[in-house]
């Protein structure tokens, strides 16, 4: 049966201080007589599991657990913006477990399971939803959000959070689904919306006549709310190479890098941002020993920010000084130098029922150069990429992506110049005019698109070879 669109059927809707806010995407339903009433009827009865009687007061605090095709967090939060968002499960009151399988037709089973904690502990309900092998991640990302939102509004129902959602039909004019997010004020917050992050890892692995050795470490903290964004992150990367040479010889390379780059964003009015960015690094490749930058920048967003998820259109300008000290002479017989920098980008960015689609354009110089023969043609960097991915048809889609770019600003490069074995195992960075990269590609799907049996036998197995290796044969 056909797919009616009904973008105005049903939407989940937030009540606070007699406001009225969209929080459920539109989609296309298909054309069931009593499908509205059925989902009325979901909702008012709440959850299949355990639902506790008293009443619960404040928003429930969600924890997304995501391990799946289409596990976009920031999407949902985005769309589903009437409950409280946490980043410790054991601070929330439903732990929602997100996964994926594909179907027998190409598409996949996305189960969404939601597991109360805390008050909560004894509720257990679980959302399922297909989707087409032919669905763009825009179908399948509404979709799912939409099964996300309904699993969230029968545990809310069903765990005594009174006056939160409701069902009503609403017009298309006034329909704006980011009108509001819960705000810090409505939180208990020890850690002030501070998130850190530490990883830390290494490898090891080698042949008779081979070794190397990885390991590296970062550190990141953040701060995020809707008038400042506040970001650093942290590396270190430690590299041990060794081959033997045909000649005898041995190669044997070494190298430490590390970094820290830290931004700050300031919300100025609905379609401009100011920011800085700064960094402090050590960059072998690029034969820098030290590098320090501040830039600051300035963002101008045609379209609400609030509509990022879905289309944007930026434009950004950014200046300020960067200081480097090099591991060898470069060309320009420098050891160290500090260099002005400005550099202009627009972004563009879709993603529609169609498909998605995405273009940029950036272009960097330096500034205040010395009046000799070294400069005379300028130095400077432009390039142009893009990418779109656009179903023709359902069933046919096509992807081109590409880039190129045109390199005059290669001032860090060593007079020394590389190595064979450094230019093969792309240790340092050579010298270019220019760089491109373009990739072409179709898919065609026909057959079954209604067999949604999910076989999880042999999931691992990635051809039909017996014992051993397949693709030895």
């Amino acid at each position: 049966m056909p797919r009616t669109p009904v973008p105005q059927v049903l939407r989940l809707l937030l009540t606070d201080k007699k406001r009225i806010v969209t929080i459920f995407s539109r989609r296309s339903f298909p054309a069931r007589p009593g499908r509205v009433l059925a989902l009325l009827l979901v909702l008012v009865a709440g959850s299949s599991g355990e639902a506790h009687a008293q009443e619960a007061t404040g928003r429930p605090k969600v924890f997304l657990d995501c391990n799946g095709r289409d596990c976009n967090s920031e999407y949902f939060r985005t769309e589903i913006a009437w409950v409280n968002w946490v980043n410790d499960r054991e601070v929330a009151d439903v732990h929602v477990i997100f996964t994926s399988t594909s179907t027998g037709a190409g598409g996949n089973e996305y189960q969404i399971d939601l597991l109360g904690r805390a008050a909560q502990a004894g509720y257990s309900d679980a959302m399922r939803y297909q989707s087409l092998p032919t669905d763009t991640e825009r179908e399948r990302l509404d979709a799912i959000a939409d099964a996300l939102a309904i699993g969230l509004a029968r545990f809310a129902s069903g765990a005594g959070y009174r006056g939160l959602v409701r069902i009503e039909g609403v017009e298309e004019e006034g329909f704006n689904p980011r009108a509001r997010v819960v705000s810090q004020d409505e939180v208990e917050d020890p850690w002030d919306l501070w998130v850190f992050r530490i990883n830390v890892g290494g490898n090891l692995e080698g042949e008779s006549n081979s070794r190397e050795e990885r390991l590296n470490a970062g550190f990141n903290a953040s701060r995020v709310t809707p008038t400042w964004k506040f970001s650093i992150g942290s590396n270190v990367n430690y590299n041990e190479r060794q081959f033997d040479l045909e000649d005898g010889g041995v190669f044997f390379d070494r190298r430490t890098d590390w970094g820290a780059r830290p931004y700050l964003v300031y919300a100025v009015a609905d379609h401009w941002s100011v920011g800085v960015r700064g960094e402090a690094a050590r960059m072998t490749r690029f034969n820098q020993d030290f590098r320090l930058e501040v830039t600051p920048a300035l963002e101008y967003s045609v379209f609400p920010y609030e509509e990022a998820t879905r289309r944007a259109l930026t434009m950004s300008y950014r200046i300020g000084p960067a200081y480097r000290r090099y591991i060898e002479e470069t060309l320009f017989a420098q050891t160290a130098e500090t260099r002005w920098e400005q550099s202009v980008e627009v972004d563009l960015s879709q993603r529609q029922t169609w498909g998605e689609a995405g273009a940029s354009i950036s272009a960097s110089n330096f500034l205040f150069l010395p009046d000799t023969d070294l400069y005379t043609d300028g130095l400077y960097n432009i390039s142009l990429s893009g990418d779109i991915q656009f179903r023709i048809i359902r069933g046919l889609s096509v992807e081109l992506n590409g880039n190129i770019g045109w390199v005059q600003d290669q001032i860090y490069l060593s007079a020394g110049g590389v190595s064979d074995e450094e230019r093969l195992l792309r240790l340092q960075q050579q010298q270019t005019d220019f760089q491109y990269g373009v990739r072409v590609g179709f898919s065609v799907q026909f057959g079954s698109i209604y067999n949604n049996v999910v076989n999880n036998r042999f999931n691992r197995a990635q051809g039909f070879g017996g014992f051993g290796d397949w693709r030895r044969f």
